[in-house]
């Protein structure tokens, strides 16, 4: 139980973490979303390879394990590549059209419906009480971002929506893995894959469109490499613990943990509002996963 908290716990700061680092490149350099979108996803496949090759080489010292390609094969797929390449773009573009709060509100109430449907599909039930701390959860969410939120473009509304579809199926995905790692590194290679038809359909319409601002790169390799790529291999190694319900749900708590890092990390103002959402959303999620 520990160890699935621990990993949990991580995964979510990571996530947070992505999400302050997304907003202050998309928000506030003059990267494009394309550009960011494509070095996220490389420069996580890059780093998840030479990690996952330097634990290969260290397993194969004591226990002979297979190579990194046929690693990569068995464990990650062409939908994981997919889903991950679809989230990253499609939340990429919406994220410049609407304000932070509406996107958050769009983003996480498409990766609930998507993943809470799914567990009740396949049998997974919440009991009373874990019903009334979803509620509250949620509504701690929108206590923390509705005030910020305004009618977003329908194009990117539903772009987002897209991106929390897509989120939501990477997630599912991730609790058949065996090897979170080897898992997390294919699906980057195969995403970061799918950047090459991007670059041309983005020079198709205009190569001015790539901006590549040095303040922006920065964060997005920083959101590449430590927030998505080793965040999301964490997550895959929490996701096989917890059932689809307990990780839609826990996930409700990265907005408000990104607004204690923004307090923290970047002198944003810590006010009554976020208080009252972050009691909500974390005892909403307390009441969901207690035993």
């Amino acid at each position: 139980m520990l160890k699935t908290f621990v990993l949990v716990a991580i995964a979510m700061i990571a996530f947070a973490a992505n999400s302050l680092l997304c907003r202050m490149a998309l928000a506030n350099t003059d990267i494009d979303p394309a550009s960011f979108t494509i070095l996220r996803l490389a420069s996580g496949a890059i780093a998840l390879l030479l990690l996952s090759s330097y634990f290969l080489h260290r397993k194969s010292e004591s226990v002979p394990s297979q190579g990194l390609f046929h690693g990569l094969k068995n464990n990650a797929s062409v939908l994981g590549g997919i889903s991950l390449f679809v989230y990253a773009i499609c939340f990429s573009y919406a994220y410049i059209s609407m304000s932070t709060g509406t996107g958050a509100l769009l983003l996480f109430g498409a990766v609930q419906l998507t993943m809470i449907s799914v567990g009740l599909f396949n049998g997974e039930r919440f009991k009373k009480w874990q019903w009334l701390g979803f509620v509250l959860a949620f509504l701690g969410l929108v206590i923390l971002l509705l005030p910020s939120a305004a009618a977003p473009p329908l194009l990117a509304g539903a772009v987002m929506v897209l991106a929390g579809m897509a989120w939501g199926v990477y997630s599912l995905l991730g609790k058949k893995s065996s090897s979170a790692l080897l898992s997390t590194s294919g699906n980057f290679v195969y995403a970061a894959f799918f950047c090459v038809p991007l670059v041309g359909v983005v020079c198709f319409v205009g190569a001015d469109n790539f901006v590549l601002d040095s303040e922006g790169v920065y964060y997005a390799l920083a959101s590449g490499v430590f927030a998505s790529g080793c965040g999301y291999a964490i997550w895959y190694s929490a996701l096989p613990l917890i059932k689809s319900t307990t990780a839609a749900t826990v996930q409700l708590s990265v907005p408000v943990i990104a607004s204690l890092m923004g307090w923290i990390a970047l002198g944003e103002p810590l006010t009554m509002q976020i208080l009252v959402a972050s009691i909500a959303t974390l005892g909403g999620i307390y009441l969901v996963i207690k035993k």
